[in-house]
């Protein structure tokens, strides 16, 4: 059974189509999740005819019922004329205490102080948070005289699911595998799993953790275009997304009227995120707000007026960088577009988790599901109800992390594992090794915005955190480190010794490399150019992950290819055609690594029947190519599955992945000419030295 028909069966009456939201929408300004209800409503099918049908169905009720605001007057004559009339709106209610009465304002009707039952405030308290609440309302019109208010509510109905069976939805769990259910979270949120590795994935779901997870503060910064805001303005009615320029202490926190305290969005959100969160002209933070912020962030509390108040809403800041990782790693911090007023330790050090933005895509066409998901509402309410399930304690199961870890590092571990845990295995099954997925996740994502304060603020450096971890499972210790460091790093070696690390080695006639003179490989001179000091040749084991940039088959195999006369390459996958072309760029490695003439490159492949005389065709095509700079090269094909690379001077290389070390990437790319601007698949190397006798 496909994913698909899989989610059908699973959540029957619950899925929608991703792209029929799209179709409908238009220019319309109006949350996805509005969309998605109705959509919930009419097109929850796999049938063609019946989503055709429910489409019409929808796109009769914007129509008839969705108030644009250039044609408010013509919906305000319509009522009247009938009498009343049913109407999509976003609705705010404030208290009138002159009047002692709830009155609510329509945003695209254009209508204020329309007296409203105080019932519908009492079960639906966001509708006073001054951010308002999409709604279904039916609206009257009085006619006759003396009439102090003529329009009335008849009915209002929130757009948003009543009630949900969350044991229902993690019981479902158990029908998927992990990667299926990944997808199918991807597919809910409207993005294309299809185009994303594992590590994009995970990166893009991390933005549900503020939904799952109170008093989660999260940041994310990167480039434009790469859906940042998406899930927290489309998504949930939950969350409320405000501009960064436009937010103030008394519209966030407390609004001080007279005698009264007003709560701010905090007290009515789940979620408050933070748009357009980065430096811009002529736009100054109010010093009271940071400080009031601060304190909400450490305490999940906050003074303003007379008292102090608590709230559950997580902080959410996303922005656009404005240089590339690189340069901001050399020159600056990872922090460096943000506002400057908040650009301070005691703000940063309460940020949970730095969520990487520039590993993220810009979104294109085939960047948006035309799959099935869960409708959007669904999805809110069930992140909604999984908030006060606290995971934090599984951590203890699996990881023991240093001691030099402040307590708000542990703090930031714990939520994040917790809520990365809820999203993707909400009935708590998992193994070790996708346990361990989350540690490392949530480590990573705490260590970047540590990294970012000791570049920051001195004050942090003087007792500096070791991000490591005893894996309680195997006993082992394991270093957390970052995936932009690494990938600005020549290559990490887990696993090797430093001896000799930086001392000149020459082989002998074995290919045995020791410290001494520089063998060049050329006729000897008695005045010898100067070259760089080379690394000497030793027995390792290097991991690279998922999404690492910066490797290249010279950085990894070039040193131990010199002085060997025979080559051979054990591949049982060199036939289709970047496998081919990954062949080729290691010839190339070798030609521009160290001299040719009379090397002998030898190629293992396996056998497809079907296959085997076009690729015969193209071998022999790279045989006469290759014969034309110095190298003999020669193939032949057996049934095997181990992939190495072997010198006649005792190496091997053991590549769990062969040459195809690479993520996809665009032939119009820079990556397709420089392989060290190129993503890694997740691969271990092992060199090995066997003794010739």
């Amino acid at each position: 059974m496909d994913l698909q028909q899989k989610i059908m069966d699973c959540f029957i009456g619950k899925v929608v189509r991703k792209d029929l939201a799209f179709l409908v929408k238009g220019g319309l300004p109006v949350p996805t999740y509005v969309l998605e209800y109705l959509l919930g409503q009419y097109c929850a099918s796999d049938d063609e005819k019946v989503i055709e049908e429910g489409l019409g169905k929808v796109k009769q009720v914007i129509q008839n019922n969705y108030v644009h605001r250039a044609e408010a007057e013509s919906v305000k004559g319509l009522i009247r004329e009938n009498g009343k009339h049913r109407i999509i709106d976003k609705v705010t209610v404030v208290l009138n205490e002159k009047d002692d009465e709830y009155q609510a304002s329509f945003a695209n009707l254009g209508l204020t102080g329309v007296p409203i039952g105080t019932d519908y405030v009492r079960k639906n308290p966001k509708l006073l948070s001054g951010n308002g609440v999409w709604c279904i309302i039916t609206l009257g019109y009085i006619s006759g005289e003396n009439i102090k208010v003529r329009w009335e509510i008849q009915t209002l109905k929130p757009i948003q699911i009543s009630n949900i069976d969350i044991l229902e939805y993690i019981d479902q769990r158990s029908n998927f595998s992990t990667d299926e259910w990944i997808d199918f979270m991807m597919h809910t949120v409207g993005l294309n799993p299809d185009v994303m590795n594992r590590r994009e994935k995970f990166i893009t779901l991390a933005r549900l953790l503020p939904h799952v997870e109170n008093n989660f503060n999260f940041i994310e910064l990167g480039p434009k275009g790469t859906g940042k805001s998406h899930v927290f303005q489309e998504l949930s009615p939950y969350g409320v997304l405000v501009s960064g320029g436009d937010v103030t202490s008394a519209r966030l926190f407390v609004k001080i009227q007279g005698n009264k305290e007003i709560l701010g969005l905090v007290g009515y959100w789940d979620v408050v995120a933070w748009d357009e969160f980065e430096q811009q002209k002529g736009r100054n933070v109010d010093a009271v707000l940071i400080d009031t912020m601060q304190n909400y962030l450490a305490n999940k509390s906050f003074n303003r007026g007379k008292g102090t108040h608590e709230a559950s809403a997580s902080m959410t800041f996303v922005g656009n960088t404005k240089h590339t990782v690189p340069y901001m790693l050399k020159n600056s911090h990872l922090f460096e577009s943000i506002p400057t007023s908040f650009i301070k330790g005691a703000f940063l050090d309460r940020i949970h988790l730095y969520n990487p933005g520039w590993e993220i895509k810009m979104l294109k066409k085939n960047s948006f599901s035309n799959g099935y998901g869960l409708i959007t509402d669904y999805i809110a309410a069930v992140l909604h109800a999984m908030r006060n399930d606290d995971r934090t304690a599984v951590l203890n199961d699996y990881a023991k992390f240093d001691g030099s870890l402040s307590e708000r590092d542990h703090i930031a571990i714990r939520k994040t594992f917790s809520g990365m845990m809820k999203i993707i295995y909400p009935d708590g099954k998992m193994t070790d090794q996708e346990a361990y997925e989350l540690v490392d996740f949530a480590a990573e994502s705490r260590k970047r915005v540590k990294d970012q304060l000791y570049v920051i603020d001195e004050t942090f450096r003087t007792e500096p955190a070791k991000f490591k971890y005893i894996n309680l499972k195997t006993g082992l210790e394991v270093d957390v480190e970052t995936l932009e460091q690494v990938s600005n790093q020549i290559v990490r070696e887990l696993s090797t010794t430093t001896d000799n690390m930086n001392e000149p080695y020459t082989t002998d006639a074995d290919g045995n490399s020791s410290p001494g003179v520089i063998n060049t490989g050329w006729v000897t001179t008695n005045h010898p150019t100067k070259r760089p000091r080379i690394p000497a040749l030793q027995e390792k084991s290097m991991t690279f992950r998922l999404g690492q940039t910066g490797v290249s088959y010279e950085k990894l195999f070039a040193h131990y290819m010199k002085g060997s006369n025979v080559i051979t390459v054990e591949d049982p996958y060199i036939r289709a055609p970047w496998q081919i072309k990954n062949f080729m760029e290691f010839a190339l490695m070798l030609i521009n690594s160290r001299p040719v003439d009379d090397l002998k490159l030898n190629l293992v492949t396996n056998e497809e029947e079907d296959k085997i005389p076009e690729l015969i065709d193209k071998l022999d095509d790279i045989k006469d190519d290759l014969a034309s700079y110095g190298i003999e090269f020669s193939y032949k094909f057996r049934d095997f599955h181990d992939r190495c690379i072997k010198t006649d001077t005792g190496w091997t290389i053991t590549l769990g992945r062969g040459l195809d070390i690479f993520e996809k990437y665009s032939p119009f790319s820079i990556a397709s000419s420089r392989q060290d601007m190129r993503k890694c698949k997740e691969f271990t190397a092992t060199f090995m030295k066997v003794k010739t006798v």
